[in-house]
C-alpha cells in the first residue's frame, strides 16, 4: 500500500462518523436492491410452485395423437418428458347415494403422468398395469359406495351423450343434464373392464366440482397404444423459452397434429407468453421498475459520497500540498470508494436477504392459513440478482467517486484546502427576494443564503427528497395498477356455491333451508328477469358507437336497444350493497316511483386485440330514467313495461351477479320494485337463484344433495373463487411489501442525507450563534429550510412522478385498457410525508449541533 493510500486510509478512521454514514448509505442500497430482486424471484418461484401443485408441471399439450405422433413428439429435440394420457370414460357408479354425481369417470396416465400431475395417494400404491386403478376418497364419502384395496370393480365403460340433439361426447366440464330427477343423457360404445383397486387418492384438484363422475386413474404406457388409438401427449421441456410456442406449431403442423394447447396459467410465471400485448407489457413494466430501483439505488449512494465532497476536497487539497500528484488524488477518491465497496456490498447483500427472509417467516402462516396456500413463500437466491445488486451497487460507488475524483485532481491546493469552488459568496450567487425577508424575517432571508451558498449540498439533498418521492409515488402505482390489472383478468367469482331450482313457482322455504345450512357463511337469493331499453346513440358504450358508425341499420330513431338483465336482492343482501356503495336503501323499495341501482363500469375481455379493457356499459346519470319493454310472447310485439329511475351507479358487483358485457346493462332492485314492474300479463319470465359463500363448500355441497329435493342443481365453484382470491392476496404482500419497502429505504435515505448536511453546517451554525442569533432565530431559520426543501423538492418530484406513472400505465395498456387516474391519496400523503419527515429530520440534526460548544464547533477542522 503506498502512502497516498495509507494517508486515505488514516483520513477515513479519523473521519469515523462521515465514514460511516457513507457505509450506511452505500448498505441501504445495496439492501434495496438485493431485496427487490429476491423478492420479485422469490413471488415468481411461488406462484410457479403453487401452480404446479394445483395443476401440475406441464408446458405443451398435443391432443388426440397416434402411435407415430406420439413417436415425434417424444423424441423432438424440446422434450424432456411425455405424460401419455387418456380419458377412458363414464361408467355407472353403482349404489351412488348423489343423484348428481352417478358416474366413475376412468383417466389414464403412465408413470411419468403420475408424478408430473398432482395425484395425492391417501392408502395403497399407484397402478403399474391397465387393469389397476386407485380411486377417489370421494366415492366413500360423498357417494356413500366403500370399496376396499383388492376389490374387483367390473365396469361397462363408454362415452357421455345427450339423450337428443348434440352428438359431441361430453366430459367433466359439463354437469349433469336432469329434469324432474330423470337423467337426459346416456352412455354410448360401452365395454366391459374389469379393475382391480390397488390404492386411494384424494379428490383430485383438476375435477370441476360440478363434474358428473368420481375420478378413478388407472395405468397405460406407450406399449399399450396402438395404431388406430389416440391419446393426449402433455410434454415438460427442457428448457422454458418464447420460442416454445413457435416451436410447438411448427412440430404439430410437421406431423400432422391438429390440436395443442399450452399450460399458459404455469408459462405466464416463467415470463414466456404468446400474447404480443402481454409480452410487451411484461418486459416494458420490468425496464421501468428496474430503471426506477437503479436510479433510487445510485441516489442513495451518490448522496452518501455528495453530501462529503468538500471534506475529500479539502483532505486532497492537502495532499497536494506536499506534493501528491493529480493521478495520485484521483486514485486516493478511487481507492476510498473501494474500501467503502468492500466493506459495504457484503454487508448490505446480506442485510437485504436477512430482511426478505425475516419477511417471509412473518408472512409464510398468514398466507397459508388464509386461503389454503399449500406452498411456502420462501427466499431464492439467484446468482444473477446478487451479481446485479453487487455491479449496480460497484458501478454507483464508481461514479459517485469520479467526480469528485476529477474535480479534486484539477483545482489548486489552496483552492481545494479553502474550499472556495464549493463555497459561493458572490452577492449574485446568494442574492434574495427582499419580499422573503418581508414575509418571513431576516432568519429566513439567511437560511436560504445559507442553502445558495453551498449549492452542491442543497442540491444533493433536494435530489435524494426526489428520488425518494418519485420511489413512492411510481411504485404504490404500479402495485396498485398490477392488482387493478389481476382483478380486471379474474372471471369475478364472488361466490361458492350457485342452487338453481327448476320449478315455475320458487320455493322460498327450501332456499331458506339451504341459507341456513351450518356451515354457510353468507347468502344472497337473486330473482332475476331480462327486458329491453331503448337508449339514445349518444349515451350508449364507446365500443358500440365505433360499431354505429360502420353499421346504421343498429340504430332506429336514433336510439340502440340495450338487454337489461334485472337483479332483485333480498333485504338483507340490498341492505349490504346499498350501504357499501352509498345509495338510499329506502329509495329502493319505494314502489310509488321505481328506482335502480345502475353497474354502469364493467370488465371484459377484448379477444380481437387480446386485451382486458374497463369500460363504460352505458353513459347516463343519476336521476335520469330508462324505459323498460319486453317481448309479447303471443304477439312476437315489443311492448311498454315501467320506467325506472337511476338511484346510483356503480361498479362494484353484488355476489351472483357477473359483468352483462357491452350491449348490455345490469340493474340491482329490490324484490318490492321486481314484484311492481313485471306483473302476471307481462309474461316477463322470472327465476331465482341462491348463492353461497361456506366454510367448507364440498361438504355443504354433500349436504344439499342428501335433501334429496327434486329439480334442484348445485354448481359449486369454489375452486376458481379460491385461486381468484389466492392471487390477489399474493400480489397485495408483494404489493405491499413492496411499497413498505421502498418507503422505509426513501425515509432512511432523507434522513440520511439531511442530517449528514446539518452535521457538516457546525461551523457555519456556530458563527451564526456568535453573532448574536437567539434560538428562536435558529429555530425559524431551520424551519424555513425544511420549507424550501419540502416545496423544491415538490415542485421537481410530482411531475417527474405523473410521467413515469403515465408510462407505467401506457405499458399497461398493451395488455389492459382503462383510464388513467392519479392516486390523489398517495400524493396527498407524499406531500404531507415530505414535510413531516424533513422537519423532522432538521430538528433531530440541528437538536444536536444546539448541544455544541460555540468555540469548539468553530476551531473544529476535521469532521
Amino acid at each position: 500500500m503506498n502512502i497516498v493510500n495509507k494517508l486515505t486510509v488514516r483520513h477515513l478512521k479519523q473521519n469515523k462518523r462521515r465514514t460511516l454514514v457513507t457505509i450506511i448509505g452505500v448498505i441501504i442500497s445495496v439492501a434495496m436492491v438485493t431485496a427487490v430482486a429476491t423478492l420479485g424471484v422469490s413471488f415468481i418461484k411461488l406462484m410457479q410452485k403453487q401452480t404446479i401443485a394445483d395443476e401440475g408441471e406441464w408446458h405443451v399439450l398435443y391432443e388426440d395423437v397416434n402411435k407415430n405422433q406420439l413417436e415425434a413428439v417424444k423424441n423432438d429435440e424440446a422434450t424432456k418428458a411425455v405424460v401419455i394420457s387418456r380419458d377412458r370414460g363414464y361408467a355407472f357408479l353403482k349404489g351412488s347415494q348423489n343423484d348428481n354425481k352417478p358416474y366413475l369417470f376412468i383417466k389414464e396416465y403412465n408413470k411419468q403422468g403420475f408424478k408430473q400431475f398432482p395425484i395425492e395417494l391417501s392408502e395403497g400404491r399407484l397402478p403399474k398395469a391397465a387393469n389397476e386403478v386407485v380411486i377417489s376418497e370421494e366415492i366413500a364419502t360423498n357417494a356413500k359406495v366403500k370399496y376396499a384395496l383388492d376389490d374387483i370393480l367390473t365396469l361397462d365403460v363408454g362415452e357421455r351423450f345427450k339423450a337428443e340433439g348434440d352428438d359431441k361426447p361430453l366430459d367433466q366440464t359439463y354437469s349433469l343434464e336432469m329434469k324432474e330427477n330423470e337423467i337426459l343423457e346416456t352412455i354410448k360404445d360401452k365395454t366391459t373392464e374389469k379393475y382391480t383397486v390397488v390404492g386411494f387418492i384424494k379428490r383430485p384438484t383438476w375435477e370441476p366440482t360440478w363434474a358428473p363422475g368420481y375420478t378413478i386413474i388407472t395405468y397405460i404406457d406407450e406399449g399399450m397404444v396402438g395404431v388406430d388409438d389416440s391419446v393426449d401427449a402433455t410434454v415438460v421441456l427442457n428448457k422454458v423459452k418464447g420460442e416454445l410456442y413457435g416451436h410447438a406449431e411448427k412440430l404439430a403442423k410437421k406431423n400432422g397434429i391438429k390440436k395443442f394447447g399450452f399450460n399458459n396459467s404455469l408459462l405466464r410465471y416463467y415470463g414466456v407468453t404468446n400474447n404480443e400485448g402481454l409480452s410487451t407489457t411484461l418486459y416494458s413494466l420490468s425496464a421501468i421498475i428496474m430503471a426506477i430501483i437503479i436510479i433510487g439505488s445510485i441516489s442513495l449512494i451518490y448522496n452518501a459520497f455528495a453530501i462529503s465532497v468538500s471534506e475529500r476536497s479539502r483532505h486532497l487539497g492537502m495532499l497536494a500540498s506536499v506534493g501528491a500528484t493529480k493521478r495520485q488524488k484521483r486514485n486516493s477518491v478511487f481507492f476510498e470508494g473501494v474500501i467503502i465497496g468492500l466493506i459495504s456490498i457484503p454487508i448490505g447483500v446480506i442485510a437485504g436477504l436477512v430482511g426478505i427472509g425475516t419477511t417471509f417467516w412473518f408472512i409464510n402462516s398468514i398466507i397459508e392459513g388464509a386461503l389454503g396456500i399449500t406452498e411456502k413463500l420462501t427466499v431464492v437466491i439467484t446468482p444473477l440478482s446478487i451479481l446485479i445488486a453487487c455491479a449496480v451497487s460497484m458501478l454507483t460507488i464508481f461514479i459517485s467517486t469520479y467526480s469528485p475524483a476529477i474535480k479534486a485532481s484539477k483545482i489548486s491546493a489552496i483552492d481545494a484546502i479553502r474550499q472556495t469552488s464549493d463555497v459561493k459568496l458572490t452577492g449574485k450567487a446568494v442574492k434574495t427576494s427582499k419580499f422573503i425577508r418581508k414575509l418571513f424575517g431576516i432568519e429566513a432571508e439567511i437560511g436560504l443564503k445559507n442553502l445558495k451558498r453551498n449549492k452542491r449540498r442543497y442540491q444533493a439533498t433536494v435530489f435524494s427528497l426526489v428520488i425518494s418521492i418519485v420511489l413512492f409515488l411510481a411504485v404504490s402505482f404500479f402495485t396498485s395498477s398490477l392488482t387493478k390489472s389481476l382483478v380486471l383478468s379474474q372471471d369475478g367469482v364472488n361466490y361458492d356455491i350457485e342452487v338453481t331450482i327448476d320449478a315455475e313457482i320458487t320455493d322460498d322455504r327450501l332456499m331458506n333451508t339451504i341459507a341456513s345450512l351450518d356451515g354457510v357463511t353468507e347468502s344472497t337469493v337473486l330473482k332475476e328477469a331480462g327486458v329491453s331499453s331503448w337508449i339514445n346513440q349518444s349515451s350508449i358504450a364507446n365500443e358500440l358507437q365505433d360499431m354505429v358508425e360502420v353499421d346504421k341499420s343498429m340504430i332506429k330513431n336514433g336510439k340502440y336497444s340495450y338487454f337489461i338483465s334485472i337483479h332483485a336482492l333480498d333485504e338483507k343482501s340490498l341492505k349490504a350493497y346499498a350501504k357499501k356503495i352509498d345509495a338510499d336503501y329506502n329509495q329502493l323499495t319505494d314502489i310509488k316511483k321505481l328506482s335502480a341501482i345502475v353497474i354502469d363500469t364493467i370488465p371484459y375481455e377484448d379477444m380481437e386485440v387480446g386485451k382486458f379493457v374497463e369500460t363504460k356499459a352505458i353513459h347516463t346519470k343519476i336521476g335520469e330514467s330508462l324505459d323498460f319493454y319486453y317481448l309479447d310472447g303471443e304477439t312476437e310485439e315489443e311492448k311498454y313495461l315501467k320506467s325506472v329511475q337511476i338511484a346510483a351507479l356503480t361498479d362494484q358487483f353484488p355476489m351472483g351477479v357477473f359483468p352483462a358485457g357491452i350491449g348490455n346493462v345490469d340493474m340491482i332492485v329490490s324484490e318490492q320494485v321486481l314484484d311492481q314492474m313485471i306483473s302476471e300479463e307481462s309474461n316477463v319470465n322470472v327465476r331465482s337463484r341462491l348463492f353461497l359463500k361456506s366454510k367448507d363448500p364440498m361438504a355443504t355441497q354433500q349436504e344439499i344433495e342428501e335433501m334429496k329435493e327434486d329439480n334442484i342443481y348445485v354448481h359449486n365453484v369454489y375452486q376458481g373463487r379460491q385461486q381468484e382470491e389466492q392471487m390477489i392476496l399474493l400480489m397485495s404482500v408483494f404489493t405491499y411489501g413492496f411499497i413498505v419497502l421502498i418507503t422505509g429505504i426513501s425515509i432512511a435515505n432523507i434522513f440520511n442525507t439531511i442530517s449528514t448536511s446539518i452535521s457538516l453546517r457546525k461551523r457555519e451554525f456556530a458563527m451564526l450563534k456568535s453573532v448574536g442569533m437567539t434560538p428562536q432565530g435558529f429555530n425559524k431559520m431551520i424551519n424555513y429550510e425544511s420549507i424550501f426543501y419540502g416545496m423544491k423538492s415538490l415542485l421537481y418530484g410530482l411531475p417527474i412522478s405523473i410521467i413515469v406513472m403515465y408510462l407505467i400505465h401506457r405499458s399497461l395498456m398493451n395488455s389492459f385498457d382503462y383510464g388513467f387516474v392519479l392516486p390523489w391519496i398517495n400524493i396527498f400523503y407524499v406531500i404531507a410525508a415530505v414535510f413531516l419527515i424533513v422537519s423532522s429530520a432538521m430538528l433531530y440534526s440541528s437538536a444536536k449541533v444546539k448541544k455544541e460548544n460555540i468555540i469548539d464547533a468553530l476551531k473544529q477542522e476535521s469532521l
